[in-house]
């Protein structure tokens, strides 16, 4: 066990765990912050996407070490109150079904939009590609992209 301090949604965390703990259980089980999902643990379902430095990775393959470094931002703190355009373009699109899935998949269309305010349709597909939903919104997905691309 080693001592490792993260910046997680603006605030420090210290925890006690093994260097190759992946990320998403040091979020799941150690801080409590159940918003990141448990998908596959083979960084191909993206259910567990977070952000380090503003860029969408999977965090049941990032080993906390790897993550001290940089700043994590997790589904809990997109936004406060959900009024990130993503999660507003979520909710007028009526994206979510089951929603397992949607913490990954709004946190993969934040960090695109990050990187690219005006996506292109293939832009989103390749940006979303890795995202897995068993209830296959993928049309309201896309749809939600754009309109939060229009309002940001």
């Amino acid at each position: 066990m080693a001592e490792y301090t993260l910046t997680i949604n603006k605030e420090s965390k210290i925890v006690n765990v093994a260097e190759d703990t992946p990320l998403l259980w040091v979020l799941r089980d150690a801080l409590n912050m159940k918003g990141t999902k448990f998908g596959c643990g083979r960084a191909l379902c993206g259910a567990c996407t977070v952000h380090l430095n503003g860029t969408a990775v999977r965090s049941c393959s990032l080993p906390v070490a790897a993550a001290t470094s940089g700043e994590i931002t997790t589904i809990e703190g997109l936004s406060e109150d959900g009024s990130h355009p993503v999660q507003e373009a979520w909710i007028d699109h009526i994206v979510p079904q089951c929603g397992y899935c949607q913490p990954g998949q709004i946190m993969a269309a934040a960090s695109l939009l990050n990187n690219n305010p005006n996506p292109s349709d293939e832009d989103i597909e390749i940006a979303m590609a890795g995202n897995l939903c068993r209830c296959g919104t993928y049309t309201r997905i896309k749809e939600a992209i754009k309109t939060a691309a229009s309002k940001s």
